[in-house]
């Protein structure tokens, strides 16, 4: 095996907030992640999958355990590690250009390779001719392939995805997956993918790392390699069947987590 790209060891993580005790948001989590991997954190909601993503992102402090990206300590953000939120996050007042350009002007780009930069990202992610549109003239699933463009522009090697189709319909949610697997597949990039929805963790990830329930642990890591681009994979057995193993794995930590509430 080559060294991971992405190596967690023994973390843990409290939430401390304004009021109230302290919460173990994380207990003891080891991951090791491979280059231009396709990895899923799925479990029940409050589980920490996103608190991973964060401290993996360095938008957290590591407290307890340690967090490498290519062999150094994650301590804060980086142009490495690029980040799509559920709520896309766009600035309203910025067309969908400008909310690409923006991390580009950030780099010191010259103007002309901007442009020319974002106008390539514009074009990978559909949106050739909405330009010039504000986020309001925008449908949620536009919306999310600015947003994805936006992050993509600063070529990031690692893609940190929270949940980012849990706002949108079912079709455009499986117009987006498909989107992004075929993104995937152009860019060589390492992506891990917060979801709850199991279908969607078995149709994009290699590995599916299934965690517990609150406090966060990795209870198993199941393998979901499959021909995504083969039209009836959802139909094909071996893909039911990976997602009702998981989706039992996940109902067991969701009724744990339920009894704790």
């Amino acid at each position: 095996m080559t060294q991971p790209q992405i190596a967690v060891d023994k973390v843990s993580h409290v939430y401390r907030p304004p009021r109230g005790r302290p919460v173990l948001a994380l207990e003891d989590v080891s991951l090791d992640v491979q280059p231009r991997e396709f990895l899923a954190l799925l479990g029940p909601s409050g589980c920490g999958k996103s608190t991973l993503l964060y401290l993996i992102g360095g938008f957290l402090p590591v407290e307890r355990g340690a967090i490498a990206v290519n062999g150094e300590p994650v301590k804060a953000p980086g142009p490495d590690r690029g980040i799509v939120f559920q709520h896309f996050a766009l600035f309203p007042w910025k067309t969908v250009r400008d909310n690409i350009l923006y991390g580009l002007e950030r780099q010191s780009m010259p103007k002309a390779e901007r442009l020319e930069r974002a106008q390539q990202f514009i074009d990978l992610v559909g949106l050739t001719g909405f330009e010039d549109s504000y986020p309001s003239q925008l449908s949620g699933g536009m919306k999310q392939r600015t947003a994805l463009a936006r992050t993509l522009a600063f070529d990031p090697s690692i893609l940190l995805m929270d949940e980012p189709f849990g706002a949108l319909d079912a079709q455009t949610r499986h117009l987006m997956q498909a989107e992004l697997l075929g993104i995937w597949q152009r860019t060589p990039k390492t992506v891990i993918f917060v979801t709850h929805d199991v279908q969607e963790a078995v149709y994009l990830a290699d590995r599916v790392a299934v965690m517990s329930a609150r406090p966060g642990r990795i209870k198993t890591i199941v393998d979901t390699k499959f021909d995504k681009n083969d039209a009836g994979v959802f139909k094909s057995k071996g893909f039911v069947d990976k997602v009702d193993e998981l989706w039992n794995l996940v109902r067991d930590e969701a009724i744990k987590a339920e009894r704790h509430k």
